[in-house]
């Protein structure tokens, strides 16, 4: 298919097929957005409150207004990197102006300011929306390249693999630094500011391969769409709200939104379960270790996960994945404390599951934008990509509340050793049943979801007709 498409825009050129590198290079660049969004989520709420002495209710209200303006912020940068014309593309220059903001302005989030807790208040909150502004014009445009590096159905797999597959390697090079910094820096201020600075600092040139790594292959691949389309077709602007119209009319897409936000949600509730899971009902002392051995694990599974879909189509690998996370699921509920080696099995089963929910869903969307272009003849990638972000984010406000609210409701108490069995219920319920119920809703939708890799050929066919059609 990907030779019909190429001969119809150039019938003397070969098909751009994807470098190994480019692959890779494109994979390096998520690497920061990995370390950076895991240190926040971990690590970010303990330091506002123990390293900084801000107290919860400001510290929570500092997260709070990171994610409302993340509402506002994802959609226009979505929109601003659509309406780009450089001569450098719509998206390498949005990438390589943000690189040394996002990276300082991570720094200044892990220095302790002097001052009153109110002025170190309002000093974290500038530094969080300083960060989440330069975090979204970065990776933003940068998870969008997936649909201009390749058209290919496979090779937007590969790409998706390799992003996904570095992001869980930085978030766990991240906990690794961490654990490393802190065994030789005993002042927390200082670990903190040396942690942040390296992760920082990591991130910068990883997305500084990206950028130097895929850019000549990306204008090729744009060069061989622009010289089809027509100029109307490419100054046309189409006003922000009817592009919401038109991406909410997307029957696809809402579908892909549905698999993604109940397989994120999913993730989200167990990922923050586990701590009190591990520590309360199986009586161990370090959650560490479940939590490296399902997202370790999930980086390797990244492989398989690519192969199975070439075999078996991404909606057959969605179903294969998700179903064995299920049994795991039901494992961890009726497991029982002392049965630690089963507990290490099943983190380990669990990775094959979670690499399917980070893969498929993003290697979904690049098929959804080819569909909107063949209805409306404009690309917005932009538009979708920003809004399967946001739904990232939202994912993981909703089920951190979510566990906190059934634990507050059930009884639980800080700083007890023992929990009472309501307490003991509700986290045995947030590990096992309500995430299956979620991933139950995703296989659904998945079932549903009307783009196969047959149905995608011919998108691709029709495709090129249509700007044949165009050019002539």
């Amino acid at each position: 298919m990907t030779q019909e498409f190429s001969a119809s825009d150039n019938k003397n050129a070969a098909p751009l097929k994807l470098p190994v590198w480019t692959k890779l290079a494109y994979g390096i660049g998520d690497m920061g957005a990995g370390m950076t969004s895991n240190l926040i989520a971990f690590f970010f709420l303990f330091f506002l409150t123990d390293v900084a002495g801000i107290n919860p209710l400001a510290a929570g209200t500092v997260l709070l207004l990171g994610k409302i303006w993340d509402a506002v912020n994802d959609p226009l940068v979505g929109v601003l990197s659509d309406r780009t014309q450089t001569r450098w593309g719509r998206r390498y220059p949005w990438i390589f102006f943000s690189i040394l903001p996002f990276g300082l302005t991570f720094i200044l989030m892990w220095i302790v300011p002097g001052g009153s807790s109110g002025f170190r208040f309002w000093y974290y909150v500038a530094a969080s929306i300083l960060f989440q502004i330069f975090f979204t014009t970065s990776n933003l445009p940068y998870t969008t390249l997936t649909a201009e590096l390749s058209q290919d159905y496979d090779e937007r797999t590969d790409l998706t693999s390799f992003r996904l597959g570095f992001s869980l390697f930085g978030a766990i090079s991240a906990l690794a630094l961490g654990n490393a910094f802190s065994s030789t820096i005993e002042n927390t201020r200082v670990l903190y500011a040396v942690l942040g600075s390296a992760c920082a600092i990591i991130s910068i040139i990883s997305l500084l391969i990206c950028v130097f790594g895929t850019y000549p292959h990306a204008q090729k691949v744009q060069e061989a769409i622009a010289a089809t389309q027509t100029a109307s077709a490419q100054e046309e602007e189409i006003p922000f709200l009817e592009q919401l119209q038109i991406v909410f009319n997307n029957r696809a897409f809402l579908y892909v939104v549905g698999i993604y936000l109940f397989a994120w949600l999913a993730l989200q509730v167990t990922a923050s379960i586990i701590p009190f899971y591990t520590v309360f009902w199986m009586q161990l002392d370090d959650f560490f270790l479940p939590a490296l051995l399902v997202q370790g694990t999930a980086i390797l599974m990244m492989l398989p996960c690519n192969l199975l879909s070439r075999r078996i189509g991404k909606q057959g690998l969605f179903f294969l994945g998700i179903g064995s996370w299920l049994i795991v699921q039901i494992g961890l509920f009726f497991l029982q404390p002392g049965q630690t080696g089963f507990l290490y099995a099943l983190c380990v089963a669990a990775s094959f599951g979670v690499a399917t929910a980070y893969v498929v869903p993003w290697a979904m969307l690049p098929d959804v934008i080819e569909l909107d272009e063949l209805r409306t003849g404009k690309r917005r990638e932009g538009i979708f990509y920003a809004f399967m972000t946001l739904l990232q984010k939202i994912g993981l406000a909703v089920g951190l509340f979510l566990v906190g609210a059934a634990l507050e409701s059930s009884g639980f108490m800080a700083e007890a050793a023992v929990q009472p069995e309501r307490a003991l219920l509700a986290i045995r319920t947030f590990i096992g049943p309500v995430p299956l119920v979620l991933l139950c809703c995703s296989l659904v939708l998945c079932y549903l979801y009307p783009i196969t890799r047959t149905v995608h050929s011919e998108i691709l066919l029709k495709l090129a007709e249509q700007r044949q059609g165009q050019k002539d």
